[in-house]
This record gives C-alpha cells, structure tokens and sequence, in this order.
C-alpha cells in the first residue's frame, strides 16, 4: 500500500507523518511525503522526530508534481492549502483532508514537539484502522451477502463507474429521498470492508476500498459491462446533475 502525505512547504507537518506512519507501519506501507511549494526541511522538524526517538535519514523536501505520474491508495493532506493546490495533481484512490495548525504558526513552548504528538496519535488510529482494512477480513460470504440487495449492488456498480460519489449524489441516482436509508447502506458495505471513504469540507465521497481483493473487484466492474441496463437509469439521472464541482451546489451538507 503507497500513501503520500501533502503539505504546502514539506518542511514540517507532512515530513512528520511520514516518519510516523514509517515508523507504525513497520515497513508495511510505502509513505512518501511532498509539497505544493517545498522547500527545506525545517531544523526544527528534525531535532523534534530525533528528540521522539525516530530516525530521519532520507527525509527531504520533494515537490507534488514528482508523483504526478504514480498512483497512491491514500492521498492525505494536512492543511486547506495544500487540499486545494494539490487537488487532481496526483492519483488517489482515497483522499483524506487532515487539518493540523503548523508549528510555525503555534504560539506557545515546543510548539513542533506539540505537532509532532497531534500527529502520532492521528496516525496511530490510521494505522490501526489499515489493519482493519485487510483484504483477508472479507470473506466470499459476507461480499456476496454484501452484494444481496438492490441498492447496495446498484451503490457498488455507481461507484465502480463514477470512482467515487456522495450521499447526495447516489440518493439522485438511485431515486431515493431518504438520507438515513442510503447512509445506512453505504455504512453497512463500509464494515464490510468493500468500500472507503474520504471527508472534504462538508462531504463524505466513498470509493472501492483500494484493498478489495482483485476477483471482487472483477465482479463488480464486469456486472456494469455485462449489464449495463441495470444502472442506466441511474446513470442518467447522475449525468443530469452535471459535473463536479457544479454538481456539489445541488448537493447537501
């Protein structure tokens, strides 16, 4: 699993991350770390990971634009600049917005020691929520129990076509008026482990979950080839709201 952490400078918030998540995942995931406009790695931001107890050879300052060509199954960054200048820049099959106040800005004593274990605990959860996101955990019975109704299959068809959507989006598509009903489902394939999400600003976007194993993921993408009335409708019904980010002003919070 590759994950890129983004910043504005990469001088300090996302070269801690990657330190951590390195150092939590214990060589299990590929952690890359860049910025919209890097410079530098901040003195200060070394001293704290060698002060923490991690080491920090190999940790430099790279720009966005040198993952331009390479995919990540997670994308996360750690400020609204970086959100905002880095969005469609790199491929990302889950895309998380952390928000943490940079430790240049922080008033207060040992403010980059502060970042530092904001960010640790926000990783230790992530890392422990990968964990929970092995492809392993799921079973054929409970993707094919999963897959056993019509909104969720129809949910999962969408998505394999659309990359990912909104509450908002899919209760269009699917004709449905109930909110709670459609969370419901997209909460239930969520435990299941076939499906991620990702928060920005006010909405939350699901997407495969990059972890599926691949013969679940041929199921689904060769039902929307195979049968490609069965989403027709629903289709049309999301192409009539037209595109991103126009579509979002029709869309609730």
């Amino acid at each position: 699993m590759k994950i890129l952490f983004l910043c504005t400078e990469n001088s300090a918030r996302s070269i801690m991350a990657e330190a951590l998540l390195k150092h939590h995942g214990k060589g299990k995931y590929q952690v890359y770390s860049a910025g919209s406009n890097p410079g530098e790695v901040d003195a200060r931001t070394l001293s704290a990971i060698e002060h923490f107890g991690l080491p920090t050879e190999n940790l430099t300052s790279k720009h966005v634009d040198e993952f331009a060509e390479q995919h990540f199954d997670y994308v996360i960054t750690l400020c609204d600049k970086a959100a905002t200048e880095c969005d469609g820049r790199v491929n990302g099959s889950n895309c998380l917005a952390w928000d943490f106040t940079g430790p240049k800005s922080r008033e207060g004593a040992n403010p980059f020691e502060k970042t530092l274990q904001e960010l640790n605990e926000r990783i230790k959860t992530f890392s422990l929520e990968l964990e929970h996101l092995k492809p392993d955990s799921i079973s054929p019975t409970r993707f094919y129990k999963s897959l056993a109704d019509d909104i969720r299959l129809k949910t999962l068809l969408i998505i394999a076509v659309e990359q990912e959507v909104c509450v908002c989006e899919l209760m269009v598509a699917l004709a449905q008026e109930s909110q709670p009903k459609v969370s419901r489902h997209l909460a239930q394939l969520k435990k299941a482990g076939i499906l991620s999400d990702r928060k920005y600003q006010q909405w939350v976007f699901y997407s495969l979950n990059p972890t599926l194993p691949i013969w679940m993921k041929q199921v689904i993408t060769s039902t929307v080839v195979n049968e490609p009335n069965f989403i027709e409708q629903e289709l049309n019904r999301l192409n009539a709201m037209g595109d991103r980010p126009a579509r979002m002003a029709t869309c609730c919070s």
